[in-house]
């Protein structure tokens, strides 16, 4: 009779202890969902002020204008409000640091994940890191007092300000985005996909272009776009080594503006409150936000599209 007084006793206690995990359980998961909500609350109260902003500002100017003019000056008479300029010129700082970042980074994560011994890997990752932890307006400095000098010397027409030097540092600040997660997706290539290919002969080069590359494809071409839309979202930088002259050029040793640092301009001028110089702050930002949007999309698409094949 005790026994099963014991034993009735033993499961009220079990009972009342699950009882007390789950409202733990409970607990955990309305904190954990309140968080993901502020992520996404966060996120539309962002679209709602932009998209609200927008539609003011294309209420007086035309979409069409907008999006094919190629004149930008909403601030300074005669007016005009086409922002292909800034579109130019952010494309020019994006294609520019492409050309640098994603060689040199791809190159770089082939070296750590193939060639370079756990200790090498282990000091030459973190330092590439760094640069990602540097304050972007620093680089914006070393372009004005290194990189900009620098093209002087052998383009001595070059100006202060102009999109070489806005690409070069740019480039180099996205380096490590695409080195990193370039290294992580060719390091999750399973060994057995190397051990047959130097099984058929194959030498270090080979397998390292022709099976790891390959292999990781899907997460290299995310870490490009990933870095890209680094690119595209760059500020500081940018504007103190590339200036704010909006014009369609191809010449990269002119200066140019981007959409980010034209925001900057608006953001600390005397432009008022509601005016149209003001509002198409928001449209900017809203295209901005846009292209960014773009690119991640394709991120997750070429993500989605080649995973299943090399797990």
């Amino acid at each position: 009779m005790s026994t099963d007084t014991d034993t009735k006793t033993g499961l009220e206690i079990t009972s009342g202890g699950s009882s007390i995990d789950d409202r733990k359980n409970a607990f955990v998961r309305y904190v954990f969902f309140s968080c993901a909500l502020v992520t996404v609350l966060t996120t539309l109260g962002i679209i709602l002020v932009l998209v609200q902003g927008s539609v003011q500002f294309f209420t007086e100017v035309s979409i069409v204008e907008y999006l094919t003019g190629t004149e930008w000056s909403p601030v300074i008479r005669p007016q005009s409000y086409g922002v292909l300029p800034l579109i130019w010129g952010t494309m020019i700082i994006t294609v520019g640091s492409a050309l640098i970042a994603i060689p040199v980074g791809t190159a770089t994560a082939i070296y750590l994940s193939e060639y370079a011994n756990p200790r090498v890997r282990r000091t030459i990752k973190p330092t590439l890191e760094i640069l990602a932890g540097i304050p972007t307006i620093v680089y914006g400095f070393f372009a004005l007092s290194f990189i900009t000098p620098l093209i002087q010397r052998f383009f001595p027409e070059t100006g202060t300000f102009n999109a070489a030097a806005g690409a070069i540092v740019v480039g180099i600040m996205i380096i490590p985005m695409v080195s990193s997660l370039s290294e992580d997706a060719m390091s999750a290539v399973p060994d057995d996909l190397r051990n047959a290919a130097y099984g058929l002969g194959a030498t270090k080069f080979e397998v390292s272009t022709s099976v790891v590359v390959p292999a990781a494809f899907s997460g290299v071409i995310a870490s490009y776009i990933l870095a890209l839309s680094r690119a595209i979202g760059e500020t500081m930088a940018v504007t103190l080594a590339a200036g704010m002259a909006p014009q369609i050029t191809g010449n990269p040793l002119e200066p140019i503006q981007t959409m980010t640092a034209y925001m900057v301009q608006i953001g600390i001028s005397d432009v008022s409150v509601g005016s149209i110089g003001y509002q198409s702050l928001f449209a900017v930002g809203l295209t901005l936000f846009a292209m960014t949007l773009a690119m991640n999309l394709c991120s997750l698409w070429v993500k989605s599209r080649y995973r299943e094949e090399y797990q």
